[in-house]
C-alpha cells in the first residue's frame, strides 16, 4: 500500500527534527538553562533535611551569605530551601498545565476538523465560547473558591481553560490536511476516521504541538504566579509564585528584606528566559521561514 511510504518518511522528518534542535543553539541553551534549574533543586531537595523546612529553622532575617546561601525570612526559614521545593513544584504546575490543555486541545481540533458537519459545528462553536470568555477572571474566580488546593489541582484548574486556542489552530491545520492526497489514500486502504486522526494526520503536527506545548508551560507558571501573589495559589505547598505571596504578606519590601523577594523573581525570570529560548528554538524548526532568515 502506499501508506508504508508516507510513513517512513514522517519518521526520518522525525528524525531531522531531532538533529536541527539538538544543532539549535536558542534550543540547546534555553534546554540546559532549565534543565540545570531543576535538576540542581531536585538533587539539592532529596539531601535536605525536612526539618530544615520549618519555621524557625535558622536565625530570622539573615542576609545572604551570613550562614545561608540567600538568607532567610522573618519566619527563620532558608530561602535557598524553600527554593528547592519551589522550583519543582512550579514546574509541574506546568508540566501538568500545558499537558493537559495541548493533548485536549489537539483532541477536540482534529475531531472537529477531520468529521467536519454537526461535530465540527457543535466543537466549534464550544471553542468560539472558551475563548470568549475571560479565562484569568474564572480561573480567580475558580481558585477562590477552592482555597487550598494543591499544586495538582491548580495545575488542572490552569490547564481546564488552555485548550481552546490550540484546538481552534489545529483545526484550521486538519481542514487542509484531510485534502492531501495521502489522506486521501488512507481512506482507499481502509482506515477510519480517528486511524486516520491518530496514524496520518497527528504526525505531521508533531512539531507544532511540540512548541504550543512549551508556550502552553509558559503561560501557566504565568497564570500560576499570578494567582498566587494574589493569594489564591495552594498555600500548603511551596511554588515560586507563593514564595513572592509570603514575601510581600509578611512586608519583605518595606523590611528591606530583599532577598526574600528577588530570588522567586530572578528564579521566574530565568525560568522564563529558558521557555522562551526552548521556543524560539522550536519554532525555528518547525518554521522553515523563520530558519532561512536566521
Amino acid at each position: 500500500m502506499a501508506v508504508a511510504p508516507v510513513q517512513d518518511a514522517i519518521v526520518e522528518s522525525r528524525k531531522g527534527v531531532l538533529w536541527e534542535l539538538q544543532r539549535n543553539r536558542k534550543f540547546t541553551i534555553g534546554g540546559a538553562i532549565f534543565l540545570a534549574m531543576l535538576l540542581i533543586a531536585l538533587i539539592s531537595g532529596m539531601m535536605i533535611d525536612p526539618d530544615l523546612r520549618k519555621s524557625g529553622s535558622f536565625p530570622q532575617r539573615l542576609p545572604p551569605g551570613e550562614g545561608t546561601l540567600f538568607g532567610t525570612t522573618s519566619l527563620g526559614q532558608s530561602v535557598a530551601i524553600q527554593l528547592t521545593e519551589a522550583i519543582p513544584n512550579s514546574v509541574q504546575v506546568g508540566l501538568i498545565a500545558a499537558a493537559v490543555g495541548t493533548i485536549l486541545g489537539a483532541l477536540i481540533g482534529f475531531v472537529s476538523g477531520y468529521f467536519g458537519g454537526k461535530v465540527d459545528n457543535v466543537l466549534r462553536i464550544l471553542i468560539d465560547v472558551f475563548l470568549s470568555v475571560p479565562s484569568l477572571l474564572f480561573l480567580i474566580l475558580i481558585a477562590a473558591l477552592l482555597r487550598g488546593v494543591g499544586v495538582t489541582a491548580m495545575a488542572l484548574i490552569i490547564g481546564a481553560f488552555a485548550w481552546p486556542s490550540p484546538a481552534r489552530q489545529v483545526r484550521a491545520q486538519v481542514l487542509s490536511l484531510k485534502e492531501r492526497g495521502f489522506v486521501q489514500v488512507a481512506r482507499l486502504s481502509g482506515m477510519n476516521g480517528m486511524e486516520i486522526i491518530l496514524i496520518e494526520l497527528m504526525p505531521h503536527m508533531f512539531q507544532w504541538l511540540g512548541a504550543n506545548f512549551v508556550n502552553a508551560f509558559i503561560a501557566a507558571v504565568l497564570a500560576e504566579s499570578g494567582l498566587s501573589i494574589l493569594g489564591l495559589g495552594p498555600s500548603r505547598e511551596m511554588t515560586l509564585g507563593m514564595m513572592i505571596y509570603w514575601a510581600l504578606n509578611y512586608s519583605a519590601i518595606f523590611q528591606n528584606l530583599w532577598w526574600w523577594w528577588l530570588a522567586p523573581v530572578i528564579t521566574l525570570m530565568a525560568l522564563f528566559l529558558s521557555l522562551y529560548l526552548v521556543h524560539i528554538g522550536f519554532d525555528e524548526v518547525s518554521n522553515p521561514r523563520l530558519r532561512t532568515e536566521g
